[in-house]
């Protein structure tokens, strides 16, 4: 299949070029057959190229003029997959006008016209179908994305306003190294110019965000990745618990979203689950809407506040007049 799109690429790449091509010279140039030849400008024609030819002795193919803008080289499923990604992307944010969300709506409704005619019904039936529920989370702009990547690209150092959850703000002179998308959440992980450290900062708290043009030698990273730092700082503090419940993943999965948990399969009835806890009492509340049997296996002072609760609940199911 790789063969088959760079192939297919390298046809229409020629093709757009304006001219005329004879059947032989694209063979020629393509070092294909005739009869891949034909299959190929049918496929073409497929995905929605208005591809001219003309038969018989000095004969020839052309893309016809007028299309400035193609069709998007994508199968079905690849078209279905980004439609629901952006119908995703604009169901999580604050409905903020220049949002990335806000975006996404946009591109959402305007998909179908860059894709191949053949697909064209589907995405049209899909996207009247689809519903997404919303998903109240704070709005980044696809120009502050952009800035940022562009100076991660660069290695260009940024600066910005940045208002912590205290509220205090604060001026910042930043080495971007990663953008992290994390329970729908942005951050730019970075070096800290001024605090000579690593700091991993919420893109929709940063203000006045610029490029300043001078360059940095790339550093070595404090993990294995941008996410597992985030994930580190994010769960410091908090009490790591290990369970295995008695409850397919899919199960415990739904239990537990929107948390930040890691989740694995011992077989097909039984899921090992490790997350970081603030308190034992949302992960126990979890636990009893999920209604399956749990062992411990990490967590003492999880492990002895379930001890405690559970008496409590022994206490109350006594039968005082005995």
């Amino acid at each position: 299949m790789a063969d088959v799109t760079e192939r297919m690429l390298a046809l229409l790449s020629t093709l757009q070029t304006g001219r005329s091509f004879s059947g032989d010279e694209l063979t020629r140039r393509l070092s294909v057959s005739p009869r891949t030849l034909r299959r190929d400008i049918d496929r073409l024609r497929g995905y929605g190229y208005p591809v001219e030819t003309q038969p018989g002795p000095g004969g020839f193919y052309r893309l016809a003029a007028g299309r400035t803008m193609p069709p998007l080289v994508l199968d079905d499923d690849e078209a279905v997959a980004t439609l629901l990604a952006l119908a995703s992307l604009a169901a999580v944010g604050a409905a903020e006008d220049g949002g990335i969300d806000d975006a996404a709506t946009r591109a959402y409704g305007k998909l179908d016209q860059f894709l191949p005619a053949r697909l064209r019904p589907r995405v049209s039936s899909i996207r009247a179908s689809l519903e997404a529920s919303p998903q109240p989370a704070p709005s980044v702009t696809a120009k502050q994305l952009g800035v940022v990547a562009e100076a991660i690209a660069r290695r260009d150092t940024v600066t910005f306003g940045y208002t912590n959850a205290a509220g205090e703000s604060t001026a910042r002179r930043v080495e971007p190294y990663r953008q992290v998308h994390h329970l729908l959440r942005w951050y730019l992980f970075g070096w800290d110019v001024d605090r000579d450290d690593w700091r991993v900062f919420r893109l929709d708290r940063l203000t006045g965000l610029a490029r300043t043009g001078a360059t940095f030698t790339a550093r070595p990273l404090p993990a294995d990745s941008a996410t597992e730092y985030l994930r580190q700082g994010l769960n410091r503090g908090k009490q790591r618990v290990v369970l295995v419940v008695e409850a397919p993943v899919a199960e415990v999965a739904d239990a537990v979203k929107f948390q930040d948990a890691e989740i694995q399969a011992v077989d097909e009835e039984r899921t090992r689950v490790v997350v970081a806890v603030d308190t034992w009492q949302w992960l126990v509340l979890h636990l009893a809407f999920l209604d399956a049997d749990f062992r411990i296996e990490s967590g003492a002072v999880f492990a002895s506040a379930c001890r405690y609760f559970a008496d409590r609940l022994l206490a109350a199911t006594e039968d005082r007049e005995q």
